[in-house]
């Protein structure tokens, strides 16, 4: 049995040079449930794909909304080749039964307590239209086939957890993951970090640390006794104001933190409420900011904008607030993701002609009461660019403490000034398609 697994391609440039995680693992449990299976891995974003050339007994596309189009495309043209498609991960999860309108069974949820019986099915030439996937616990997860993917790589990711106890309404993790944490074993952790990762890794967990402290104590002390490595993730701003703050990020700076990834979301104790997002914050999250900085770690704040009750001013505050807490600003427009509570809110504001690419973060799908769509679009590029220049970057070496040298200011430089590059191109490309209409 040939099964084929495919990342799809990305709408946008500036794509981090990470290992697709799911191929790699769902490989893996691909040969757990048929240990005999020839598997095929294929990343759309570094090879030309053509229908045509897939030979398989099912091909599996996993798919978020961002990449949603291009999957739906290609799966079309593999079954008008009459190959059997699979389509699965959080936007078909969120909207099966229009994905099992491009494909011959949907995989809904997460996969390992369905997947050996899609493969048993797909052998005696029979699929169910739906598969739906049980969160089951994590403690007997297989280990990436790491080193099957031959691309321009430089990471890869782990994941030590799924799911996510806070409400935000503009997320679809809690949705697709549940509301409860579930943990994997540390040293399984341990263990595939020693075997899969290089020198440099990126913690996929919605929170490194925001669950359970104590636990990621544990994990990031058994961690620092292995091989040196630096990675990074995203945090909330709560757990380093617990009465453990301090020994977690001594202990998470030991094991090679460099850089935490926060959601500072809005500057207005309003938005955060509208967005039901105050829990993760704690009770003062630039105190937060200090504390981990303290610790030699880099931080960089996501800023959500152009929401129907934000103004103009707001993108102003972002670069404002990059000055004052001497942090990098990551601004994202406000997209309501398929599956969330924001998008049963905003869904009669959505606008018509904006297919699911458009929804990647730089662009803006819904009527806004005082923005135009291209308003907030040049203010979403603008207000980028300022944080991402020159100026400004070589100014952010000098805010990040001394404790952090030489890594944690190394790697700033090398995820900034990409950055900066790719935003610089796509701002072009968007002035350009906007003297095409």
């Amino acid at each position: 049995m040939k099964v084929t697994i495919i990342s799809p391609r990305f709408p946008f440039s500036g794509r981090v040079p990470m290992v697709p995680p799911i191929l790699e693992y769902l490989g893996a449990l691909t040969l757990k449930a048929q240990p005999d299976a020839e598997i095929e891995l294929l990343d759309a974003n570094v090879t030309e794909l053509r229908p045509e050339d897939i030979e398989a007994d099912i091909i599996g596309i996993s798919s978020m909304t961002a990449t949603v189009t291009w999957a739906y495309k290609f799966a079309d043209d593999l079954l008008e080749l009459g190959k059997r498609v699979i389509l699965g991960g959080i936007h078909p999860t969120a909207l099966p039964e229009e994905a099992k309108k491009h494909a011959d069974a949907v995989v809904v949820g997460e996969a390992e307590s369905v997947w050996d019986k899609l493969l048993s099915d797909a052998l005696q030439g029979k699929l169910d239209p739906f598969y739906y996937g049980e969160r089951l616990p994590l403690d007997d997860l297989p280990i990436p086939l790491a080193g099957r993917l031959k691309g321009p790589y430089k990471f890869r990711a782990v994941f030590t957890a799924r799911g996510c106890p806070y409400k935000c309404t503009f997320c679809s993790v809690r949705k697709f993951f549940g509301d409860t944490i579930r943990y994997r074993p540390i040293m399984s952790v341990v263990e595939e970090i020693e075997t899969c990762t290089g020198k440099i890794y990126f913690n996929g967990d919605d929170n490194i640390w925001g669950g359970d402290v104590q636990r990621s104590i544990e994990l990031f002390s058994e961690l620092s006794k292995g091989t040196k490595k630096y990675w990074y993730g995203f945090g909330d701003l709560r757990a380093p104001q617990t009465p453990s703050g301090d020994r977690l990020l001594a202990a998470a700076r030991a094991s090679g933190l460099f850089s935490v990834w926060a959601g500072w979301e809005t500057s207005s104790g309003e938005g955060l409420k509208n967005y039901h997002a105050s829990a993760k914050q704690g009770r003062d999250r630039e105190d937060a900011v200090r504390r981990i900085k303290d610790h030699g770690v880099d931080v960089t704040l996501f800023v959500v904008l152009g929401g129907r009750s934000d103004v103009a001013e707001d993108f102003d505050r972002a670069v404002a607030l990059a000055k004052r807490l001497g942090v990098s600003v990551h601004p994202v427009l406000l997209t309501p993701l398929p599956g969330t509570e924001l998008y049963d809110e905003y869904k009669p504001y959505l606008m018509p002609g904006k297919g699911w690419d458009f929804f990647t973060g730089v662009n803006a799908v819904f009527e806004h009461p005082t923005m135009s769509s291209r308003e907030r679009e040049n203010k979403y590029y603008e207000t980028s660019l300022k944080l991402l220049g020159p100026g400004r970057i070589m100014r952010h070496l000098l805010e990040i403490p001394r404790k952090g040298f030489p890594m944690t200011h190394l790697m700033s430089l090398m995820m900034q000034i990409p950055m900066n590059r790719a935003m610089r191109k796509a701002y072009e490309e968007w002035k350009i398609s906007g003297l095409a209409q």
